[in-house]
């Protein structure tokens, strides 16, 4: 069995939004090339990641998956983001995860509890949420 990568005790707020758009991806247990240009194009885009060194996101894939093959990793997920990330980017981090889920045109369940659990954990307000997910939709429709 290969050694695993212990998360580390804090992220930066980068660090969080990145975790969350790649646990978002792995959600459904296939990471999707359309969901990795999307984070890739989100990190290249953004100005919150106009300073993020891209050799993290390499760091925190590895960390959310090392997190994610634990039986309470999507707890300790939510607990490093939740540590990492002000109160003020929680609907950032949803809108992103919701891009990256809408990225390939199809929301798998796996996905949708992904992201009910993201509303739940980061408190995002259920109308909120709802104008999140609908602009996500609309920016990814082909037809």
């Amino acid at each position: 069995m290969p050694a695993q990568i212990s998360p580390p005790s804090s992220w930066s707020l980068q660090d969080a939004l990145v975790a969350m758009m790649v646990a978002t991806s792995i959600s459904d247990e296939h990471i999707r090339t359309l969901e990795l240009l999307s984070i890739e194009r989100v990190i290249n885009h953004l100005p919150i990641f106009a300073d993020y060194d891209l050799d993290r996101l390499r760091i925190v894939s590895q960390a959310v998956f090392d997190l994610m093959e634990d039986e309470d990793g999507l707890d300790a997920l939510f607990g490093l983001v939740r540590d990492s990330l002000p109160s003020r980017f929680y609907e950032t981090a949803y809108a992103l995860s919701c891009d990256v889920a809408a990225a390939d045109g199809r929301l798998r369940e796996s996905e949708l509890r992904f992201l009910a659990e993201t509303r739940y954990q980061l408190e995002i307000d259920r109308l909120y949420g709802a104008a999140i997910e609908r602009g996500a939709r609309a920016r990814h429709m082909t037809e």
